[in-house]
């Protein structure tokens, strides 16, 4: 029995036992494309020191060449999903770039191409069977051989590379995953010794360094794996927690945010920040902090970290939203005001008006004339001004929360307070989207309302969802609106009824924009006019 065959034999078959029973873990891993590089590396490397295990135990020559040239194939193909890794994992894009992709699969299969053939033309490699140090089929290898490897290893480095980049941006303890990267690389110094010492059977030992990568990454510092390619992606501050939600570590950001944390390793979350321990309880909390002399608001996620199902941490991420709150007050401000003033106009108009009102009743209870009656259709036609002025106001505030609404739902609801007369309304598609239900509800009233006041009593109204479901649309089949009126008709005042108002098309743009939708005048396909509100976002 040679010890030294069956010792190389022992430590492949490890290795390859290592690769394939670490992909039990890989759903461990949250980001998708992370996890399929690394199951397929672990795959490919497990297969690959398998196969040097028959390359060392196979009974002939023949079945030797064949292992080793199964070998060559897929050590080179596990440079692909090395690099699909690394790129993943720090965030990169090159492993989903199309052009990329479809140059490194050409060029994997042309020097595939070559090892499968090189019993026809020996560029690769000759071999020989020698009887030291164990009786085994020995490799030389040619230049070309040399080319490939030197190639493959460079595009290897370039992985190893970008991981110690993003180790060294990161503001966490990155020295455990600086060392498994670099123990991972460690074999290529055997691949290099190996061809100048005849002493030693032509094995390649890079699938050693994968396995020792699992081992690191899956059962000795997985937590780190996970937290650091986190932090790479954000530049906030970062708190990881373990299992019983006591600190493990935090980046410079949230230092510099919770000066507390420092020394803190070990301490209970709850008790070293309580406002930001009950803020990731709270679904939509914001916590605030004062720094420099100004109050900062942050608000809170988390994302847990598990292994077989079980929890074993946590980082909690806080994202800065000072500016966004600050203008959400400013929001708030603006629409208060906007409320006093359109209260204090209508006060301020609606009692002189009153008066007015009352004591032309009066009057014509005892002196009815024609001139009394025009003075009476004045001030109610003044009395609508004042209320469409007010819903104007009132309207073009910014909406800060929507809810999930049916079109068809709306629709019904506004034709049972307008005045239809003998008008019809036809749903031809209906659609959910996200509004503010009471203001798409007056959207859809005075889209209504402009269509029989213009087409007739007898108007026929469609609602439909535009196509690519962008918006909706209101037509009708009356006689339309000219294609040099199409924009200023929703300006404030136009109007070509005259007792009309000229609010009723301002409004709707108003409650368009204050959606943040668009809404445009065109011709209806049977001759109407038509309304389409576009860049309405679909419920969710």
């Amino acid at each position: 029995m040679n010890l030294s065959l069956w010792g190389y034999v022992g430590v492949f078959a490890a290795v390859s036992v290592i690769c394939f029973g670490s992909l039990r873990h890989r759903r461990r891993i949250e980001d998708p494309d992370t996890r399929r590089g690394l199951t397929a590396l672990l795959a490919l490397s497990g297969a690959w020191a398998a196969v040097h295990v028959g390359y060392l135990v196979a009974p002939s020559p023949t079945l030797q060449y064949a292992f080793f040239t199964a070998g060559l194939v897929a050590g080179l193909a596990a440079v692909g999903p090395w690099l699909y890794f690394c790129s993943a994992y720090t965030g990169r894009r090159h492993h989903r770039n199309t052009t990329i992709r479809r140059v490194s699969v050409a060029t994997f299969l042309v020097v595939v191409a070559v090892k499968l053939t090189n019993p026809l033309h020996n560029w690769y490699f000759t071999a020989e069977v020698v009887s030291e140090p164990f009786s085994h089929l020995a490799i030389h290898h040619e230049p070309l051989h040399w080319v490939v490897m030197a190639f493959a290893y460079a595009l290897s480095f370039v992985g190893v590379f970008v991981l110690f980049e993003l180790f060294a941006q990161v503001d966490f303890d990155t020295k455990p995953l600086f060392g498994i990267v670099a123990l991972t690389g460690l074999p290529v110094v055997f691949d290099i010794v190996t061809p100048l010492r005849t002493t030693l059977p032509d094995v390649t030992y890079s699938a050693l360094g994968v396995a020792a990568f699992a081992l690191g990454v899956f059962y000795l510092h997985f937590d780190q794996f996970q937290t650091v390619q986190l932090a790479g992606e954000v530049d906030d501050p970062i708190v990881v927690l373990d299992d019983e939600d006591r600190v493990h570590d935090f980046n410079q950001s949230a230092r510099d945010l919770f000066p507390a944390l420092s020394g803190s390793v070990g301490e209970a979350f709850e008790t070293l920040l309580p406002d930001v321990a009950a803020a990731v309880a709270s679904p939509d909390a914001v916590v605030s902090v004062g720094r420099n002399g100004r109050t900062e608001y942050y608000s809170v996620s988390e994302n847990p970290f598990s292994a077989d199902r079980s929890r074993i941490g946590r980082s909690i991420t806080l994202t800065d939203v000072t500016e966004k709150r600050r203008h959400e007050r400013e929001l708030e401000r603006t629409n208060e005001r906007l409320e006093r003033f359109a209260s204090t106009v209508s006060h301020d108009l609606r009692n002189p008006l009153n008066v007015a009102q009352g004591r032309l009743a009066l009057h014509r209870e005892a002196h009815d004339d024609e001139h009394l009656a025009t003075a009476s259709n004045a001030l109610d036609r003044m009395e609508r001004l004042i209320e469409e002025i007010l819903t104007l106001s009132r309207q073009g505030r910014a909406i800060s929360e929507t809810e999930t609404v049916a079109l068809s739902a709306v629709v019904d609801d506004c034709w049972e307070v307008v005045d239809t007369g003998e008008a019809a309304v036809h749903v031809e598609s209906d659609r959910s989207l996200a509004a503010d239900a009471d203001r798409l509800q007056q959207l859809l009233e005075n889209l209504f309302r402009n269509a029989i006041e213009h087409a007739g009593p007898d108007v026929t109204i469609r609602v439909g969802s535009l196509e690519e479901g962008i918006g909706f649309y209101v037509a009708d089949d009356g006689p339309g609106i000219p294609a040099d009126d199409c924009e200023a008709v929703f300006e404030s005042g136009y109007s070509t009824a005259r007792d009309g108002t000229g609010f009723g098309l301002a409004i709707v743009k108003e409650i368009a924009d204050a959606h943040g939708w668009d809404v445009r005048a065109t011709a209806g396909t049977d001759g109407g006019a038509r309304f389409e509100v576009s860049g309405v976002e679909p419920a969710d």
